[in-house]
């Protein structure tokens, strides 16, 4: 597991390579508009200001609230990455190029929360979803589509568990997603999203 530093580490690295670009050029690949010499990042529930060429990240709700160096590493890295565009065709995490390695950490981080709080209150799982402004997909007994970032939707099935047989969950990505990011962060991303839906079920 990354200790803080390599985080911070990884930042400093993302700014630099940043800095070097210009600021449209990124606003155009990311797909982030630009106001006053600043990224608007729309994150889950949040929405960032991220100053150029600092990449200093600020709360547009709660500026003096500190932003996980996670979250900060995740934005950078999709900021560095190239501009695919998504296809529509949506694959499991197995089938992303490099994913094995990654994948037991990926189910525990993502897809065993979701099951084992929502596989049984799908209704809680829906409420949370809208509340990201998820868009409901005709799969699975529930199913929501997340634009987490412009070129990066997120699929999230659910199947109901009962008597006879548990819970299910699974998480889908268009398929160029392993253009745009490593699959270290896809599954943080994953993780940040599960999460970020449990904690909603506190506001439903």
């Amino acid at each position: 597991m990354p200790r803080i530093d390599d985080y911070i580490n990884a930042k400093k690295i993302s700014v630099e390579t940043l800095s070097k670009e210009l600021l449209n050029d990124i606003s155009y690949r990311s797909g982030f508009k630009i106001i006053e010499n600043k990224l608007i990042i729309p994150f889950l529930n949040r929405v960032y200001n991220v100053n150029y060429p600092d990449f200093n990240f600020f709360d547009t709700i709660e500026p003096s609230k500190d932003i996980p160096i996670q979250e900060q590493v995740l934005i950078l890295h999709y900021l560095i990455g190239k501009n695919f565009k998504k296809t529509g065709r949506f694959i499991a995490y197995r089938e992303i190029k490099g994913a094995a390695f990654y994948y037991s950490a990926f189910v525990k981080r993502a897809i065993d929360p979701l099951k084992k709080v929502f596989g049984r209150n799908i209704s809680d799982f829906s409420a949370s979803a809208e509340l990201l402004k998820g868009s409901k997909i005709n799969f699975g007994d529930v199913g929501f589509e997340f634009s987490i970032f412009p070129n990066v939707p997120i699929q999230i099935v659910l199947w109901a568990g009962d008597e006879e047989f548990p819970p299910e969950a699974n998480i889908l990505f268009d398929e160029t997603i392993g253009e745009l990011m490593s699959p270290e962060d896809i599954a943080w991303l994953s993780g940040m999203l599960s999460y970020r839906l449990i904690s909603l079920t506190r506001k439903v």
